[in-house]
């Protein structure tokens, strides 16, 4: 042990930076969850997502102790023994002497579980969530000890016993239960049986977290793990130093200054590597900001190619006026807009179009290639008005970022300037109904 104590301070220091690295791991998670605005279901599109609402599924699993209907569960079965123990111990004079003890402690003796895809259903709509590879926090379901009198103890486990046996169980379970408030943040792809995203694990993301507690509580979670990384990291760094000096009669009073030496190098390390996560962090919001005006575009372009078929719907029933001619030319002209704050056309929305088309060509509502064009045409602006809020919502976190202290003297090192935001008129968002339940 003598020749373990020099070596105190360096262990020490170690000790520091890495808990520094798991303080910043859990900053930079945190972050990333504030920066990620919480998305609708029918406004997801591929990338990076966010999304809160209801575990649902039309064939839910049945969990194995409590009976609930769950998406996932998995439970164990831990079993208490307990036994003395006579062992020979040699002190340092070389003298022996025979010592007792009793040992006790808890074997897992059975367990197991399920998980299957799952919907994710909110207000709009309902998206599919693949929960492989998922961090996964559940709900507890079901926690009881019992003895052998208890049908549970034979009944839900095992018929044998592990050696030196207590005689008392503890049956545990975990799950999401159907119908539970769950928070989602993974990547969205495009499903490979129809048309529409859903979440998956991918090696590429920064995080796949399927989790029963609120944003809030996750965000919350994540802020004092990061805390407590780095005060742990402190007590290391002067903690073993002090340990060192009082194992070799070093009085702590004429080492203050060293001690306070070696807190501030730690406070100054920490605080190169907040400015670095911060000014990381910022560019993150600013690349957001950019994706989701790249998303109003892709649905403006999305629009843009669905207007010819309008075109062509109503040429079969009337011949072009004048009136008619010029809305649809201004529409098919709308492929881009500009991005707000810049000189530039802005985009208005179709739908009152439509309608009016509609109204004044009652023949029209009959045609199915109209009612359908006129369907589709409905979701394209309920997708650009989603996007849009989409972009309106991470552009307010970034220039509220860019205001407060101390986050805004990190922004003036990247010479970051506030986003304007996008205005629009008359959009629709008309919410989805989804039956979920079984036939």
């Amino acid at each position: 042990m003598q020749d373990f104590i020099p070596y105190l301070p360096l262990l020490g220091a170690l000790l520091a930076l890495v808990s520094l690295t798991f303080a910043f791991r859990n900053g930079r998670q945190r972050r990333l969850l504030d920066n990620l605005p919480t998305s609708k279901t029918s406004g997801v599109f591929i990338g990076f997502v966010e999304l809160k609402g209801t575990a649902e599924s039309a064939e839910p699993l049945t969990s194995f102790l409590a009976g609930q209907a769950c998406v996932q569960y998995g439970w164990t079965v831990e079993e208490y023994w307990s036994r003395m123990v006579t062992t020979t111990e040699t002190d340092s004079k070389g003298n022996t002497r025979t010592v007792t003890r009793q040992e006790s402690g808890w074997t897992r003796v059975d367990g197991g579980g399920e998980i299957i895809p799952f919907y994710l259903q909110d207000d709009c709509g309902v998206l599919l969530v693949r929960p492989d590879g998922a961090k996964i926090e559940p709900l507890n379901l079901f926690d009881e000890i019992c003895t052998p009198l208890n049908p549970l103890y034979y009944g839900k486990g095992p018929a044998g016993a592990v050696p030196d046996s207590g005689f008392r169980r503890r049956f545990l379970e975990q799950g999401i239960p159907l119908k539970t408030n769950i928070f989602v943040v993974g990547q969205a792809r495009e499903r490979q049986d129809i048309v529409a995203p859903e979440i998956a694990a991918d090696e590429h993301a920064p995080m796949f977290l399927i989790s029963t507690r609120s944003e809030e509580q996750v965000s919350s979670g994540m802020k004092w793990g990061s805390r407590g990384w780095a005060f742990f990291g402190l007590i290391a760094a002067v903690g073993f130093m002090v340990w060192r000096d009082g194992a070799l009669n070093v009085d702590p009073a004429s080492r203050i200054l060293l001690y306070t030496a070696i807190a501030a190098a730690y406070f100054f390390i920490g605080g190169l590597a907040w400015i670095w996560m911060v000014y990381n962090s910022l560019v993150d919001v600013r690349n957001r900001v950019r994706q989701a005006w790249s998303l109003v575009d892709i649905q403006l372009k999305r629009r843009f190619d669905l207007i010819p078929n309008l075109v062509d719907c109503v040429k079969g029933y009337r011949d072009h006026e004048s009136q008619l001619q010029t809305e649809l030319a201004a529409l098919r002209n709308q492929l881009a807009a500009t991005p707000p704050g810049e000189a530039g056309p802005d985009h208005g929305a179709v739908s009152n179009v439509v309608v009016g088309i509609a109204e004044r060509y009652p023949e029209l509502k009959a045609n199915d290639a109209f009612l359908a064009l006129q369907k589709t045409l409905a979701d394209t602006e309920q997708r650009i008005a989603l996007a849009r809020s989409y972009f309106n919502e991470i552009a307010t976190h970034y220039n509220t970022r860019l205001e407060i202290v101390p986050e805004r003297y990190v922004a003036r090192l990247g010479a970051m300037k506030p986003q304007p935001l996008m205005e629009a008129n008359a959009f629709e968002r008309a919410a989805v109904k989804v039956d979920l339940t079984s036939k």
